[in-house]
């Protein structure tokens, strides 16, 4: 007697269209690495998405994002990669990170290569909750409905101080729980300022943090650290050099304050760094920088051994499932810039982010995004 075998594979890879799109922002945006002189301000956002289709008529939908740099050399390593996808079951995600890593091997396993293969990966991963009919967050395994959120959009450094506060009563009022504003301009005094100015805005029970854009020496960090502890911070964010984990260990263990840290990291292995230095009570890992939803769920898993707090960067999107699938009540960042590419808008209300029903992450490019389109491929069999 023979026994009819399911086939290990149960549909297959048959399109893979890449799209570089160029989302105009409506002000020239300043943090403090543009004031100390490092940078300009920002006034587009480079974003690589990824759409898959498969024999059996899923499709699933990924982005990956560059910020003043890199946006055509995250879809220029896409583009050459992702032959190497068409063919295959789109449920071996771990498998086939791992084989366009090998594929683009020589350029490393950080930085624009993996943030090209992180709009790949998350596409895969909103392919297969599609499948199974679940938002992504329930097909990880949601510990929570919603999430917390707070709002960076509104405070940064090119705005006056009236106007932060104007931004931050209105985004308040849209259900946003938490209030970022940006520090470390080149005289630090103005950002004590700045920052009583916002307190004493906001009374005392809302949740305030502030992001410090890597613009400190370790002594400045120090001594703007201490000052800040008054005002009741929820956290101090990204007070030295993102990779300076030694420096940042000794500020957390100097600090009542939390330190967070993690967004302009580009891998796992980076992250490990500051785990295993203590250096961090919040990480803030960024999916799309460091390789996908598959990276970032290793990290997780590190995050949670060490007892960490989690706050993803940017990319509410997809942050909002990653979040609510992390066991510790997790952070996750608000920004508008993202509005026009989408046809669905997450619902904030009573200082939380919550989870749609809808499959997948939830999310349908709009007819916006496509006319913003500078470059397109798509590959087949």
């Amino acid at each position: 007697m023979t026994l009819d075998v399911p086939a290990a594979v149960l549909d297959r890879i048959s399109s893979v269209t890449l799209s570089s799109v160029t989302l105009p922002l409506p002000t020239g945006i300043s943090d403090a690495k543009v004031l100390t002189g490092r940078q300009r301000p920002m006034t587009e956002v480079a974003f690589l998405f990824a759409e898959i289709g498969t024999e059996e008529g899923h499709h699933g939908v990924g982005f990956s994002y560059s910020k003043r740099a890199g946006g055509p050399a995250q879809f220029a390593h896409a583009r050459e990669v992702a032959p190497d996808l068409v063919g295959e079951d789109p449920s071996d995600i771990g498998r086939l990170w791992t084989k366009l890593v090998w594929a683009g091997a020589s350029v490393g396993r950080s930085g624009a290569s993996t943030q090209a293969l992180a709009a790949i990966d998350v596409a895969l991963w909103d392919l297969k909750a599609k499948r199974a009919g679940l938002p992504l967050a329930k097909l990880l395994g949601a510990h929570r409905d919603s999430v917390r959120c707070y709002n960076t959009s509104g405070g940064f450094l090119h705005e006056t101080v009236e106007q932060v506060k104007e931004n931050a009563t209105r985004t308040l009022a849209s259900g946003v729980g938490g209030i970022k504003i940006k520090v470390g301009q080149p005289d630090w005094r103005e950002d004590l300022r700045r920052v009583a100015a916002v307190r004493e805005h906001l009374g005392p029970d809302v949740p305030l943090m502030v992001d410090a854009n890597q613009q400190w020496d370790r002594p400045t960090a120090m001594r703007v650290s201490t000052a800040l502890e008054e005002y009741d911070l929820v956290w101090i964010e990204e007070p030295l050099d993102a990779y300076d984990a030694e420096g940042h260990a000794e500020l957390a263990r100097a600090l009542a304050t939390a330190v967070a840290t993690g967004e302009m990291l580009t891998s796992v292995a980076e992250h490990n760094e500051l785990l295993r230095h203590r250096a961090v009570d919040i990480l803030q890992p960024d999916a799309p920088r460091i390789g996908g939803i598959t990276q970032f769920l290793k990290l997780a898993t590190l995050a949670e051994h060490a007892g960490v707090g989690l706050a993803p960067h940017f990319a509410m999107e997809i942050h909002v499932h990653l979040a609510a699938a992390y066991p510790a009540e997790p952070w996750v960042e608000h920004f508008d810039w993202l509005y026009p590419l989408f046809n669905e808008r997450l619902e904030t209300r009573d200082g939380r982010m919550h989870l749609s029903g809808r499959p997948g992450l939830g999310i349908t490019l709009s007819e916006q995004a496509r006319a913003w389109t500078v470059d397109k491929v798509t590959v087949t069999a």
